[in-house]
């Protein structure tokens, strides 16, 4: 149960994010209302996680998780360019994640 509250708090911080850049600054008010709604439950979701997930962890695992998925709709559904340079720090990251999750905290 941690891990699927720990993906809801990735999949609705992916969607209050997508929804930040909707609000353009703020100025526009269904996306700004949403996004706040979508925030306070991603931290919801993710405090709840971090009641049986080591935070380094479920931290690593969150950013990673958004990271990816935000710069995948930044190009999608934005039209943003990303570049090799970019691509290669993505999969970086992922790794990094990856490595944390299975070699990165000991056991007491």
């Amino acid at each position: 149960m941690p891990y699927v509250l720990l993906g809801a708090a990735i999949i609705l911080e992916i969607i209050a994010t997508t929804l930040l850049k909707a609000s353009e600054g703020f100025t526009k008010l269904i996306p700004t209302l949403f996004c706040i709604v979508f925030y306070v439950l991603c931290f919801y979701s993710f405090s709840k996680a971090l009641l049986n997930i080591n935070l380094g962890v479920a931290y690593a695992t969150w950013c990673a998780g958004g990271i990816v998925a935000t710069t995948i709709i930044s190009a999608l559904i934005f039209g943003q360019k990303i570049n090799g340079i970019g691509v290669i720090a993505t999969i970086l990251i992922v790794a990094g994640c990856v490595l944390l999750n299975l070699f990165g905290t000991s056991v007491h």
